[in-house]
């Protein structure tokens, strides 16, 4: 059968697939019952969510039921590459007002709320305590198991994006032109929407959104076990696809981001 050249499959995502249609339209599907959820919140979400935030983002409606597909209008621009100062002081204003959002409305459109959240954080500590910690070095858990005893009471109490990297957030002509991907959107640690963006960029990137969120020293130390956090999520996934590369490249950014060993 002749492929429609009106038609680009995006690269794979862990949650769904996605493909741009006509050049206009992005039409998610998920790949497992529980994303379905997800994509039907967003649904409900973001037309309310989207108006608050200085910057665009994807506002999906259900385009068909069974099986689930929901399509947006596509956000321009492409992945940032290149962060400099402009986009740090964009990027810290539409945190600012994401998190400024109100989480009783939010909850109210399906985000999962603080103790769902908390309760899910309490799982995957779990998870990662059974799997990821004995695949690491004698020598180096001790310092990963106080990472996990320290994300494991940080707060919950602001919408946050949930996923924010430099593959969600989009740029054109040295400016920032929209965030995608609110899968993960949920009422939780305002850091973790801070952890790539403090702590993975450039310094002039990372100073400006600092300042224009503005962010304080308690804010910092909690993005950065967010960040150091994040590549524990790459070990789980590639032990539960049986895909061996994807483990070892996961293991290596945990030990990588770890302090370490006394």
């Amino acid at each position: 059968m002749p492929t429609d050249p009106a038609i680009t499959t995006f690269p794979d995502g862990w949650d769904s697939a996605a493909r741009l249609v006509g050049g206009r339209w992005v039409e998610r599907r998920p790949r497992r019952p529980e994303v379905a959820d997800r994509l039907r919140t967003e649904t409900r979400l973001m037309p309310w969510l989207a108006p608050q935030l200085p910057l665009p983002v994807p506002v999906p409606a259900v385009a068909a039921d069974d099986p689930l597909m929901v399509r947006h209008a596509v956000v321009p621009g492409e992945p940032l590459s290149a962060p400099v100062a402009a986009h740090g002081r964009q990027l810290g204003a539409f945190l600012r007002a994401l998190h400024a959002a109100d989480t009783t409305e939010a909850v109210r459109r399906g985000v999962p709320s603080a103790e769902r959240a908390r309760h899910e954080r309490a799982e995957v500590v779990r998870e990662f305590t059974a799997r990821v910690l004995p695949l690491l070095p004698a020598h180096r858990r001790r310092p990963a198991f106080a990472l996990l005893a320290q994300v494991a009471v940080l707060p919950a109490r602001t919408l946050v994006h949930g996923d924010l990297g430099p593959e969600h957030v989009l740029a054109r002509e040295g400016r920032l032109t929209g965030v995608i991907d609110f899968g993960d959107v949920h009422i939780g640690d305002p850091a973790i929407d801070l952890a790539w963006a403090l702590h993975d960029t450039p310094p002039a990137f990372a100073d400006a959104l600092a300042a224009t969120y503005p962010v304080t020293p308690q804010l910092r130390e909690h993005a950065l076990l967010w960040h150091q956090l994040g590549p524990w999520h790459e070990v789980t996934h590639g032990l539960d696809l049986d895909e061996p590369d994807t483990v070892r490249s996961g293991l290596d950014g945990v030990l990588a981001r770890l302090p370490a060993s006394p």
